[in-house]
């Protein structure tokens, strides 16, 4: 089974890393937009990349493994160029939705995020 987790906010996604243990599960991370009112991203891209995701992680996602989808804010707090997500050296966000393995060079970005070979293939790449 995934261990799914939601984070919002840069401040909420630091503190849950600090404390996060994965017990040697990889850690896989989505960024995609705030949610609004009715329950989708403001983020167009986010929302088509969505279903992909979803599947993806339902089939390829290895057991044990754990996701952890990051709300990186509003779309005026995303566009600010000084958003600590792009900032931060961990996450060097520069494009909604990308998901990572945490700490690994596994990196999807954008477009590639609504590919289900490409998903296929960063679920099936070992640490």
């Amino acid at each position: 089974m995934v261990h799914k987790h939601h984070v919002a906010g840069y401040d909420a996604f630091v503190a849950f890393m600090k404390d996060f243990n994965g017990n040697g599960g990889a850690i896989n991370i989505l960024f995609t937009g705030a949610k609004l009112e009715n329950g989708l991203s403001w983020c167009g891209d986010c929302v088509d990349a969505a279903p992909y995701i979803e599947k993806a992680i339902e089939t390829n996602a290895p057991e044990n493994s754990h996701f952890i989808y990051v709300d990186v804010g509003d779309r005026p707090t995303w566009k600010d160029m000084n958003n600590p997500f792009r900032k931060d050296t961990n996450t060097h966000l520069s494009v909604i939705p990308t998901m990572i393995r945490w700490k690994q060079p596994q990196r999807l970005e954008g477009e590639q995020c609504g590919k289900a070979d490409l998903l296929e293939l960063f679920f099936s790449e070992d640490d």
